[in-house]
Parts: C-alpha cells; structure tokens; sequence
C-alpha cells in the first residue's frame, strides 16, 4: 500500500506567499531590523516588527491579501528558523538586522571589497564610503566573530590620504566648515550619470591663470589621484576637456540641463578624457589648441631622454609600467655588475612636460640629467 503524502507546511497559498515574501523582504531590505541606537537592559527593540511592517507594505504593493495583523511576529520567527533550515539564513545570531548570505558576493569577495571601501572612508575622506563601511561594520560583526576577526583586518590599505576636508560631517563635527563643492557631490554625481549640465563657481586660482567665476560643465568623473579629488569635465561652450580639484569650487551647485544629452554621450566623452590622460603625464589635459590638434592627430609629440644615476636605478627599473610608451635603457655595468646609469625615454605631447619636470625633480639630488628634444 503506497504510503500516505506528509503534507508540507507551507503547502497552501497563504502559507507560501509568506515565506516567499518574507525572503523578498530580507533580499530588497539588508539590514532590515537593525537598531541606529544600541539597546540597553531598559529599551528593548523587537527587530521583527519592522521586518513584519514591510513584509506587509510589500505583499500590499504585489496585491497579495493577508489577514489583518498577518502574519504576527512569532510566526515570523518560525519563518526565520525555516530559512536557517534550509541555508538561506545562517545559523548564527542576527542582531544588527537581516540580510541573506552576502548577497552578490561570496565571502572572499565580500572581504575584499570592504577593505577597499574602509581604505577608501579612511585616506581619501569620502563621506559615502565612510557611512557604508559603518553601517556594514555594524551588520557584518557577527560574521567578523564568525571569522575570527579576519573580515575587519585590513590587509590592504591605499595609503594616499587626502590633504583638504572632504567629509562634510567631518567638518561639521570638527566645526571646520569648508564652503565646496564636497558639500553638493550628490547633485554632481546624478548629473555625471544622467548627462545633466551644471553651473559651478571656481573660487581659487592658485596659478594666477584667471580661472575665478562661474562655469558651465559636463561632470563626466570624480576620480583620486595622490593628495586629493577632481572631477573630469567637459565645457558646455566650447567643448573643452578638463581635470579640476574639487575643493577648488564653491557649494553652489546648480543643474541647468534638466533633460541631459545621455548616458552614452557621457561615456563617449569619458573615453576621450581618458584617452588624454593615458597619452599624456599627469592631469593637464592641455589647453584648447593644443587638445584639438592632439585629439586631431596632427600634435608632434616630444621625444624626452631623462638619464637617471646611481641610487635611483634600481627605483628606475622596476617601474616598468609607468607609461606606455616609455623606453628604459641601462647603462654599461661595473666589475660588481651594478647598472651606472639608466636611460629614460619617453615621447610626451608638450602639454605633459611641466608635469613630467616635477616628476624627474624628486629625484634630482641623486644626479640626474634630463636631455629633451632628443
């Protein structure tokens, strides 16, 4: 005689519909339940009533009808031990809010990228990297236990650290208030992504160049490089290509494109700044003249010969990606088989030489020759 079906618990419709919705909760709301205040023996907080208010605004928005009240937070927490069942919770204590496993990542990946966002929060000030490493701090230390204290060690770290303010609650707390641009890059970073024009006001001009006053622009990019950010973008009036500090502005910050031209402009001209970026030395995309006719083809690049000694041959030698197009030839050897001098070659548009000068100065104490126009 065939044995009789077990029916399953989550058999009928509204049985199914709640644990399905309890995982779309848990998938589209990590974290869900997590306390900004730490409880105390007097304030208790019961994470499962924000997990059983959304799960309801949630089966509300997919027109799924629950009895009033339904599902009541014990129930819920039956679901719960349901999911660690079946591996789609851990087993282990969630008390910094519900999240399933590492979402997109796995644990080597996770660990990883959360490194790269503390080195980020940490050196080069930015204040969105700073909240997310806090907020992931504070829902991944169970899993940092779990680990032995492997998910917060830092094993890599990018160490170029920012010389200016750039964290606007920083500044706050520190009532050190900066009036740039730093205080509007939410406005800056919607328009880089959906083509908008902005206005911005400049109010240095450290090189005495009349660059002071309002400008019109494309925000292609905010990018790092050594001591601080600058942002990649493009004139509205003439075209023009640039890399500017950010400090450098001023919090006024307006969108005058509403509409925009589009993402797949945006990455066009992206391409083409990077493009002057990778051909030339530095940031200086070169004025209007001179990235016309660079981007046209028609610039003569600058053969430049640089003869490094002694100590810093051996510094010389190992960078042998620091561009392109560089050519690096060692000198005749001693009797011990030391290198006497190397030779750097590189062609660069003259719009980098300025900037590849400063490089060459740092190592100017250990004798070096620079022979341009070779």
């Amino acid at each position: 005689m065939a044995k009789k079906p077990t029916p399953h618990p989550y058999a009928d419709k509204l049985t199914f519909d709640r644990i399905m919705l309890l995982i779309a909760t848990l998938v589209n709301h990590p974290g869900i339940g997590h306390s900004d205040t730490e409880t105390s023996d007097t304030k208790y907080h019961d994470a499962l009533l924000e997990v059983q208010s959304k799960l309801q605004k949630i089966a509300a928005e997919f027109s799924i009808e629950f009895p009033e009240n339904y599902p009541a937070t014990a129930t819920i927490r039956k679901d719960l031990e349901t999911l660690r069942r079946y591996g789609i919770l851990d087993k282990r204590m969630y008390r910094f809010g519900y999240y399933l496993g590492t979402g997109a990542m796995n644990r080597e990946e996770l660990l990883f990228a959360f490194q790269a966002i503390a080195s980020i929060a940490k050196y080069q000030g930015n204040p969105q990297a700073r909240q997310i490493c806090e907020k992931l701090t504070k829902l991944l230390r169970g899993l940092d236990i779990e680990l032995k204290g492997q998910l917060f060690y830092p094993v890599r770290e990018h160490l170029n650290r920012a010389i200016i303010y750039t964290d606007p609650v920083e500044m706050s707390d520190r009532q050190e208030y900066r009036n740039t641009l730093f205080h509007k890059l939410d406005i800056v970073e919607t328009a880089i992504v959906r083509g908008q024009a902005i206005e911005l006001y400049r109010q240095s001009d450290y090189y005495g160049k009349g660059k002071v006053g309002f400008r019109r622009i494309w925000p292609l990019q905010l990018i790092y490089h050594d001591i601080a950010w600058y942002l990649i973008c493009e004139s509205c009036d003439s075209g023009h290509l640039s890399v500017e500090r950010v400090n450098r502005f001023t919090d006024c910050c307006e969108i005058i494109d509403v509409e925009g031209r589009g993402i797949a402009v945006q990455e066009q001209r992206l391409k083409i700044a990077q493009k002057l970026l990778k051909n030339g030395w530095g940031l200086f995309l070169g004025n209007p003249e001179q990235q016309q006719a660079e981007l046209g083809g028609t610039l003569k690049l600058e053969k430049v010969k640089v003869r490094f000694f002694e100590k810093v041959v051996g510094f010389i030698l190992e960078g042998d990606r620091r561009h392109p197009r560089q050519k690096i030839k060692e000198g005749p050897r001693d009797s011990f088989g030391k290198v006497a001098y190397v030779d750097y070659q590189i062609d660069l548009p003259d719009r980098s030489l300025n900037e590849f000068s400063l490089w060459v100065n740092r190592y100017s104490r250990f004798h070096v020759y620079i022979i341009h126009c070779i």
